[in-house]
């Protein structure tokens, strides 16, 4: 008798291929920038500005975890966490130029040049960019052995755990070409079993590691507290029932009433009320005078 394979089990419709072929119009919305490849696609210098730290990002919930963490930095005291925050339009290709590729060869945004070292830092990732960053200035990182650890274990977790919240669920959910019963169901299952993780942990802690906010809470408030606020993917919040994860809702509603994350969330955001859109950030004062409703309404809304 012949062993059935497991793709017996699902509709006829595709059958897989002995190798796989690149087709340039799969991908949905994002079909225009990915692509199996590395490396970048044109030359393009990247600009830099006055302060030690140069930041080339989007907000998005990875990009958003840098410029909290900057802006909490800055809050606490620490001058030299002075930044240039740099957009890069990830829509258009930004990424895949070859000075932002030098900074990152992975064409992901968050990435980071820190030109206060002897010879410049690359940094990318932005789970690594906040641990170098806690380290830089020794600041939302515990000194306790206990706690560090736990903070770094939070944050490991933020980092494989958010694939399948944004590139599993999200992508599924909100931005592919046709709605898929199998992926929704497996990635909606996996992104409430995260959040019952999240909620039961919270039962015991205010913070991710504790008492003190830290790095872990920078990490994973973009986006799980987005998440739990009900501002991603649409109606996602209604279709996950988010508002039953009581203490992930705690959590949530104290981070988002921190100075500090309300202007992080606002650099380099292209996208929504045009008041929250500061696509470059050069100085504090520009969260007052340089907003998208302030400088060009009629450009705010371009992604």
């Amino acid at each position: 008798m012949t062993e059935k394979s497991p793709a017996d089990n699902f509709p006829a419709g595709y059958e897989v291929p002995k190798v796989w072929t690149w087709d340039k119009g799969n991908g949905g919305q994002f079909a225009n920038i990915n692509r199996p490849i590395a490396g970048p696609t044109h030359d393009k210098d990247l600009p830099v500005g006055k302060h030690p730290l140069q930041l080339y990002s989007l907000a998005t919930p990875n990009g958003v975890k840098v410029t909290i963490m900057l802006e909490e930095l800055l809050a606490a005291g620490h001058t030299g966490a002075e930044y240039d925050a740099w957009l890069i339009r990830i829509n258009d290709g930004d990424q895949f130029g070859s000075g932002f590729v030098d900074v990152n060869p992975n064409s992901k945004i968050p990435a980071l040049m820190d030109r206060s070292t002897p010879e410049p830092t690359r940094v990318f990732e932005s789970g690594a960019i906040l641990l170098y960053l806690a380290e830089k200035f020794g600041a939302f990182l515990p000194s306790d052995h206990k706690a560090r650890t736990e903070a770094i274990n939070w944050l490991f977790w933020q980092m494989g755990s958010a694939p399948y919240l944004g590139g599993g669920f999200g992508h599924f959910y909100a931005y592919a070409p046709m709605h898929i019963q199998y992926a929704i169901d497996r990635f909606s299952m996996e992104v409430k079993r995260q959040l019952d993780v999240l909620d039961r942990h919270l039962a015991d802690n205010r913070f991710m590691a504790g008492l003190d906010y830290s790095i872990a809470d920078i990490a994973i408030w973009p986006w799980y507290g987005n998440l739990a606020q009900g501002k991603q993917y649409g109606e996602s919040g209604t279709f996950l029932d988010v508002q039953s994860y009581r203490h992930v809702q705690r959590w949530t509603a104290e981070i988002a009433e921190r100075p500090a994350v309300k202007r992080g969330r606002m650099v380099n955001r292209a996208f929504g009320e045009p008041s929250e859109q500061l696509h470059e950030r050069h100085d504090a004062s520009d969260f007052e005078t340089k907003t998208q409703d302030k400088i060009a309404p009629d450009s705010a809304t371009k992604a």
